[in-house]
């Protein structure tokens, strides 16, 4: 009753001492003090320590209706690997899935279609049809981006397919000779690179290519930067070894991006140096090919190996890698695609789409049903 008594300034000054496992213990006296101790005044100076992943990018909070308490929790779980597994979709056949997020929508490609489904992040699984579903390819989709206003999709068959969001209509681009490996999407430019060795510059008012640049071997991935600059900077390097190709470009500002490959490294580059270079790198443990990776803008990478559905998290200022999730263990898939928001990844193997939810832990294993319980976190 003592502590109750204090002054508000005085109960701050206090709880300032203590680590975010004592403030949670804490909360758990009594209402009274769960209340005091869950405000964001209390957590303001563990948060700024202790949150690294999907909250805050480049200084700006990105959320701020979700509580601190809540926040730090998540980062840790993302920082330690504590996370619930779920599939949430499975289909018969083998696949090259893609996806993209968009709020609370996910957006999947399945053979020569793409769904549009709403998230369920409480229940860890999708609606049980999609909302919408974009078609018009007459073999596999291989990529396609997701602006504010249109779909672009690049398939197999060498079109390219641009589809509005709003009223479902969709236009055709001549494309390419041979399958559409990679493409995307930004200010109105369309970016896509072939197996026929060209890349090809388009814009969302024509259905013409701006522009066609031959290349020297089938082009695996492409990545418009935030400029838009149409113009030939640089080489990244050429002294790697053989079969060292890149799968996966990603840009977190004009001047810095991250690729990945078949030579199993995550590069780090720096557009601004002269001669252009690799300031920094990750190699994968395993010495797996490295699909897909995505950063937050912060501190953390995720990538998505070639060999049963293997996820790593990294972190930019360590070398070795945070944590691995291993998804499949009875079929070899790589992972295809990945994308996380500040709660959930997502990631697509062969026959199946799965989730991590970094809100809480795995679920306990359990002989017997128990009742339920209320605790307190």
């Amino acid at each position: 009753m003592f502590l109750l008594q204090l002054p508000e300034d005085v109960l701050y000054h206090i709880m300032s001492y203590l680590d975010y496992r004592a403030l949670s213990r804490l909360s758990q006296v009594c209402k009274t003090i769960y209340h005091f101790a869950n405000r964001d005044a209390v957590w303001k100076k563990i948060a700024k320590e202790f949150i690294n992943t999907g909250i805050t990018r480049q200084g700006k909070d990105l959320y701020p209706h979700i509580p601190l308490k809540d926040r730090v929790k998540v980062s840790q779980n993302w920082y330690h690997g504590i996370c619930r597994k779920e599939v949430m979709l499975k289909w018969r056949i083998n696949l090259l899935p893609w996806i993209q997020l968009d709020g609370d929508v996910l957006y999947l490609s399945q053979a020569a279609d793409i769904g549009v489904y709403h998230l369920r992040p409480d229940r860890g699984r999708l609606q049980r049809s999609p909302m919408a579903l974009f078609s018009g390819h007459q073999e596999d989709v291989c990529r396609f981006a997701v602006t504010d206003t249109h779909l672009v999709s690049g398939g197999s068959d060498g079109k390219i397919l641009v589809h509005h969001r709003r009223n479902g209509f969709s236009v055709e681009y001549s494309g390419h000779n041979q399958e559409v490996n990679c493409l995307d999407c930004r200010g109105g430019l369309i970016v896509s690179g072939s197996r026929d060795r060209t890349a090809r510059i388009w814009t969302l008012s024509s259905n013409f290519p701006r522009c066609t640049i031959p290349m020297n071997d089938r082009v695996w991935s492409v990545a418009i930067s935030p400029t838009q600059r149409c113009e030939l900077l640089c080489c990244l390097g050429s002294e790697f070894r053989r079969g060292a190709g890149v799968l996966d470009i990603v840009y977190e500002s004009p001047f810095h991006l991250f690729t990945c490959g078949y030579d199993t490294f995550i590069r780090s580059w720096d557009l601004r140096l002269s001669p252009r270079k690799c300031v920094m790198e990750w190699e994968e443990p395993h010495d797996s090919a490295l699909y897909c990776i995505q950063t937050d803008g912060n501190h953390m990478i995720a990538s998505g190996s070639s060999y049963y559905g293997v996820v790593r998290t990294w972190d930019k200022r360590q070398t070795r890698c945070l944590e691995m999730f291993q998804l499949s263990t009875a079929v070899s898939s790589p992972v295809y695609c990945l994308r996380f928001n500040t709660s959930h990844l997502y990631a697509t193997l062969a026959t199946t789409l799965h989730s991590l939810d970094f809100r809480q832990g795995p679920r306990p294993r359990r002989s017997h049903p128990l009742p339920q319980t209320a605790v307190g976190i």
